[in-house]
């Protein structure tokens, strides 16, 4: 077996058998099918990843189909947010295609199931249908109408599309077989009555077909050669392939080819939750400020966030398509886009936590500009840094007394301002309760950085970064951590996943920055330097700038856990 053939993943293995049996290479067709229903979010960019790389990677076509089957959970802005979120992450699909568009298509085809006695209508409750419906190791009993006439299941149903029946008074079931071991074989439901308006076909439906049925057939209209769905349709599979077989004997010269398909693992990520009901839960309760919250694992709330599309992609790339479930540690994400930023964010500087400094020696009123390299990862120029005699540093980079270990600012030690010159402490002064409000230093004139000389190629262990108290920018920083303090928060059968809330996942704090991001653009990203990476935030204006932290520059959370 060559190097090539070892690479490939299992569902590329499947597709290279069957174009290597006699498949034309022009028949493979893939589709990303997401419903309406919510925000698309980090694990989905898995079942993206796979179909649209597959696309790419044979040359294929792919469509964007939507779902769309429950107009009571399904919103045309839902819709519209799913395509900006698979388009943002650099994919191109062939068709925009709509389950509701085969409505007709599936009536119709639901119609001659009927006709050949393969589907009947079930007028018990849904409790009803429940109890006889049996367990995995006991067959299921027949509903007291599976064998009501073709003639009278056809003119119920006529009658449930024609919306003279109430809610949960009839039912459109497969007639297939209620001892199967397969319990999804069970006269599975394929139609159900609901009155509400569907935010395409308005009025015109008022029974909408399940998922399972709508699902297959949707891939068989389309002739999609490769159905890729994630494992936990793996007992869906015998059933997506019974209507399909079904339908095929009805429309074999209109779509010749049969779909076939297959389940892959899904993406699982530590700290964090999938399911967008619960999702959907914290943006009801208020929990965070909508679906694009930088906390959320939504697209747009990781987008928000500062995340690349690049660091996703590549993060999906790592992960791999494998069939076994497994938890994916969210610190590779953060990894990913870490790395992906130290080569194309700009460093500039800000203060979080604020002191004054006061350099006594250095003039009064001066001022200079100092040039400063904007990323040494790549050719990304200099900009212009001023300097003053009064500045802000960090709070936390500066002790009155320090070990030999400390490489920061302390009384008799000196370190390096960045991109300026060496200074020594001297004296703070504190306030009433013994907070320091103010280090005072001196400085070396001629240790400027750049300059050639002697002085300047001196080395000190510590650097600090500063901002020139006089031209500095005020601006909002939102600090985020983990939404959720436990690994796996929705794996407690006897605990809500709300339990395991962060209370500490957002600090928002008014931080000082150079006067260069004065002029930055909503989405721009910056590394903040000794910081994290940072980005400006949609709520931004010229007149108050607003960040979000997007990442640390290293894995603070696994050491303090630790």
């Amino acid at each position: 077996m060559s190097e090539e053939k070892k690479s490939l993943n299992f569902i590329e293995q499947i597709i290279e058998e069957d174009l290597a049996n006699g498949m034309p290479k022009e028949n493979l067709r893939f589709r990303f099918p997401p419903e309406p229903n919510g925000y698309l979010h980090i694990g989905h960019t898995k079942a993206i990843g796979i179909s649209f790389g597959l696309g790419e990677k044979y040359n294929a076509p792919v469509n964007l189909r939507f779902d769309d089957t429950n107009p009571a959970k399904e919103e045309q802005a839902y819709v519209d947010a799913i395509k900006k979120d698979v388009a943002w992450l650099g994919y191109q699909w062939d068709k925009e295609c709509y389950s509701s568009d085969y409505f007709q298509q599936l009536y119709d085809w639901a119609v001659q199931l009927i006709k050949d006695d393969k589907a009947y209508v079930d007028s018990q409750s849904s409790e009803e249908m429940a109890s006889q419906k049996g367990t995995p190791t006991e067959p299921g009993t027949n509903s007291p109408f599976r064998d009501r006439s073709v003639e009278e299941n056809l003119n119920l149903f006529e009658k449930m599309k024609k919306g003279e029946f109430e809610e949960g008074t009839h039912v459109l079931r497969a007639k297939i077989d209620m001892a199967s071991p397969n319990m999804l074989l069970r006269d599975p439901i394929m139609y159900r009555i609901l009155h509400k308006a569907h935010h395409r076909t308005g009025n015109d439906w008022v029974i909408y077909p399940m998922y399972d049925w709508t699902h297959g057939e949707s891939d068989y209209i389309e002739q999609v050669s490769h159905s890729l769905c994630s494992l936990e349709f793996k007992p869906h599979r015998d059933l997506y392939n019974w209507f399909r077989d079904n339908v095929y004997n009805y429309s074999k010269e209109a779509f010749p080819l049969t779909p076939k398909q297959r389940e892959f693992s899904r993406l699982n990520l530590s700290y964090t939750i999938m399911s967008k009901r619960k999702l959907l839960k914290l943006v009801e309760e208020g929990i965070v400020s909508g679906w694009d919250d930088p906390r959320m694992p939504t697209i747009s709330g990781l987008r928000r966030r500062g995340y690349t599309p690049a660091a996703i992609r590549n993060f999906v790339e790592t992960v791999g398509v494998s069939k076994r479930e497994n938890l994916i540690d969210v610190a590779l994400l953060e990894f990913k886009i870490r790395e992906d930023l130290n080569k194309t964010a700009n460093r500039v500087m800000a203060v979080l936590d604020p002191v004054k400094l006061v350099i006594t020696n250095y003039p009064e009123g001066q001022e200079e500009i100092l040039i400063a390299e904007n990323n040494p990862e790549m050719d990304a120029g200099t900009r212009e840094v001023p300097f003053s005699r009064e500045l802000y540093i960090e709070r936390n980079d500066f002790k009155e007394e320090a070990n030999r270990k400390y490489f920061r600012l302390s009384i008799g030690k000196e370190v390096r301002l960045k991109n300026a010159y060496i200074i020594k402490g001297e004296s703070c002064v504190k306030d009433e309760n013994g907070n320091i409000t103010e280090i005072h230093c001196t400085y070396d004139p001629l240790s400027k950085s750049g300059s050639g000389t002697e002085e300047s190629q001196r080395k000190v262990k510590g650097t600090l970064h500063w901002v020139s108290k006089q031209h500095a920018v005020p601006a909002e920083v939102r600090v985020y951590d983990r939404l959720f303090s436990d690994e796996a928060p929705d794996g407690h059968k006897d605990k809500d996943f709300m339990e395991f809330l962060n209370p500490e996942s957002l600090q928002v704090i008014t931080a000082y920055v150079e006067p260069s991001l004065q002029t930055a653009a909503i989405g721009d990203r910056f590394q903040f330097q000794r910081l994290g990476y940072f980005n400006v935030d949609d709520d931004s204006t010229p007149e108050k700038l607003v960040f979000n932290k997007t990442v640390g520059l290293r894995d603070t959370w696994s050491k303090k856990n630790n």
